[in-house]
């Protein structure tokens, strides 16, 4: 005979559970007044049981791996003390078993998050840096284009001045691209007024997150680079773009 209140065997002839306590005479009254009303019923699934082994599967997320656990062994408890109306203590046995190796696998999972993460930052910034070297170049040939359909005006410290001129568009045309920020300055006119200098300089949005280096040229050709990622200091005295 079970304890319907706790599901534990009531030995022949005891009056009480010896586990709960529960007047065995109840236990086995209500026994067989569940047993009679569930005749020809087939037996329900756990919900719980249900629930452990989805949580189960997402075994590389450290919270619903605990979550997992916690319903599998609840739902093995509420099966075990419902007397055959619950079923499925194999699910939730399934489910215990992902959680755990879920809980288990959180410490190799972290170790190649740390691994991985730099690593996917630091390319991440390697090609900001490459789109950016690229764009600079990019906006000294328009600068030299746009001097050359402008004879009288000369360079220009304006990116809307070369969009408008075909010479950019895009991303670039706005000042902003890949994590980094791009802007003219220094025209300086010559006798005939017709700017005759111009400085180019790309410098990283987020320091040390969308980039490290700034990079700067002007009408003389050669793109610099400032290891600091400070704009002024590559106009100053930037080193040249190996």
């Amino acid at each position: 005979m079970i304890c319907t209140n706790c599901g534990n065997d009531v030995a022949a002839g005891d009056t009480f559970c010896r586990a709960c306590g529960k007047e065995a005479a109840a236990s086995a009254a209500t026994a067989l007044s569940a047993a009679a009303a569930a005749r020809g019923v087939p037996a329900e699934t756990s919900g719980k049981a249900i629930a452990s082994l989805i949580c189960g599967l997402f075994i590389f997320f450290f919270p619903i791996s605990i979550v997992a656990v916690v319903l599998g062994h609840l739902s093995l408890s509420e099966i075990r003390r419902s007397a055959g109306r619950l079923k499925g203590d194999g699910l939730a046995i399934v489910g215990l078993v992902l959680g755990y190796l879920g809980i288990v696998f959180i410490p190799f999972i972290l170790i190649i998050a740390a691994i991985a993460i730099p690593n996917l930052l630091r390319a991440r910034m390697a090609a900001n840096e490459a789109s950016a070297v690229a764009s600079v170049r990019t906006l000294m040939v328009a600068e030299i284009g746009f001097a050359q359909s402008h004879p009288k005006v000369g360079f220009s410290c304006s990116l809307s001045d070369l969009t408008e001129a075909r010479l950019i568009d895009g991303p670039l045309a706005t000042g902003r691209k890949y994590g980094y920020a791009f802007e003219l300055s220094g025209c300086t006119p010559g006798a005939e007024q017709a700017i005759i200098k111009f400085q180019v300089v790309a410098y990283p949005l987020t320091q040390n997150s969308t980039g490290v280096r700034a990079f700067c040229g002007d009408e003389s050709g050669p793109v610099r680079v400032d290891a600091n990622g400070s704009p002024q200091d590559c106009l100053a005295n930037g080193s040249p773009l190996q």
